[in-house]
């Protein structure tokens, strides 16, 4: 639990600061062309330290919170006390390698935000327990019925692109933290088909 505190407080100062100084958002979020020709590579992470608006951040990390305190100890077993943070990293630098490659030398492409690794977490989770409910929008809603309209609404977001959230590092997000999460714990996998057939709905 706090590791998974210390990345949401982490994330969560570094965005407000950046909200404030224009300068600082520029020299995090992801701008492929300063990857591609300055070597600054710290952006194909940083660019999850900050978001687009108050809600953008607030909505990340509070799933973050729940899903991440809820899944850390799965990481810790298997890759050691750091093992949750290990896997965030990977997560934020997998779902966000496909955009960069299409972009890196388009100069005007931006990307912020950390939904990608977000998304890992949150289907990591529905893997382990694919009919718990999720509020969403003060409704409960099965895990796995969210899952499903997350990554249409995914689909749907990327198509339009009217904004600097790269809902496309969503659905590699998501990808990777099953695939993530199978290869360390394959065991997973019977273990998820089991819970399919037998719904039962809980918090």
């Amino acid at each position: 639990m706090l590791l998974t505190l210390a990345i949401v407080a982490v994330t969560c100062v570094i965005s407000w600061m950046a909200f404030k100084d224009a300068k600082l958002l520029d020299r995090l979020l992801l701008w492929p062309p300063a990857v591609e020709k300055k070597h600054e590579y710290w952006r194909l992470l940083s660019y999850g330290l900050v978001h687009a608006d108050f809600q953008h951040l607030l909505f990340n990390m509070i799933t973050l919170f729940f899903f991440g305190r809820a899944m850390a100890w799965l990481y810790a077993q298997h890759l050691g006390p750091l093992g949750f943070l290990w896997f965030y990293l990977g997560a934020l630098l997998v779902s966000i390698l496909p955009t960069y490659l299409a972009n890196r030398r388009n100069p005007n492409y931006r990307s912020l935000g950390a939904s990608g690794a977000v998304s890992a977490v949150l289907f990591a989770f529905i893997l382990m327990s694919p009919w718990s409910m999720i509020i969403v929008f003060v409704l409960p809603v099965p895990a796995i019925l969210y899952a499903v309209a997350f990554v249409g609404y995914s689909i749907w977001a990327d198509r339009r692109g009217n904004s600097y959230i790269n809902h496309n590092a969503h659905m590699w997000g998501a990808a990777y933290g099953i695939v993530f999460t199978v290869i360390m714990e394959p065991r997973i996998i019977p273990f998820f088909l089991q819970q399919l057939r037998h719904p039962h709905f809980g918090m």
